[in-house]
């Protein structure tokens, strides 16, 4: 079996090409906690406990974010993903997230996957689907509405579990953040580099956008 032929990228599944050339196909990494869907959904609600913990959920939206930058701007040229969901990320032993399967991967602009990231993050925030008609009450359905409404009147953000001061920041500083990546005009959506200086700088120094729509 043959190495690759270059360096694992940031976050990215690398793949291996066997020989001989006759029987050629694609082995990827094996990651043993499979994907980022499976621990994410239906945690914190219902009295059920949340599978990761917050700093975790933190590392693992930075690791994204990483290899998002890299297909966006570390490439010679710009690759969009344009299939970004829980079940495209994958996780190893020590939950360090690999972006897979670039089966809708084109070259274009990157605000497409930008938006697609952070509904992903919005999701692995609230432990649930970003639409869900099932919950309690219909103000709660879209779930980037209903943050955001808690962030900008200074609300718990009422995620039915007790956290930390510091889980707190994580989490105020994730939604802050994805509120600024869904923006209706794809031009006021940040680029992964801008994005990866939010989650690595001060919360105090985020400012919430509008409302989403």
């Amino acid at each position: 079996m043959s190495r690759p032929s270059s360096p694992p990228k940031p976050c990215i599944s690398p793949n291996i090409e066997p020989t001989p050339r006759s029987n050629r196909a694609l082995i990827y990494e094996f990651m043993p906690k499979w994907s980022l869907d499976k621990f994410i959904y239906n945690q914190g609600t219902n009295n059920q406990s949340r599978q990761l913990e917050w700093k975790t959920l933190y590392d693992i939206a930075l690791g994204i974010t990483r290899g998002l930058e890299y297909l966006h701007q570390g490439c010679n040229t710009r690759i969009l993903h344009f299939d970004i969901k829980p079940h495209n990320v994958l996780l190893d032993e020590n939950f360090c997230p690999k972006i897979f399967d670039f089966g809708l991967s084109k070259f274009g602009l990157s605000k497409f996957d930008v938006y697609s990231y952070e509904m992903m993050v919005f999701e692995m925030v609230g432990g649930r689907k970003n639409i869900d008609v099932e919950v309690s009450q219909t103000s709660e359905i879209y779930f980037p509405s209903w943050i955001y409404k808690h962030l900008d009147q200074s609300m718990n953000l009422n995620l039915n579990e007790e956290i930390t001061r510091e889980e707190e920041e994580i989490t105020r500083k994730l939604i802050t953040m994805s509120l600024w990546c869904i923006q209706t005009n794809p031009l006021d959506r940040l680029s992964m580099t801008r994005v990866i200086e939010m989650l690595q700088g001060s919360l105090q120094s985020l400012e919430l956008p509008p409302r989403p729509t």
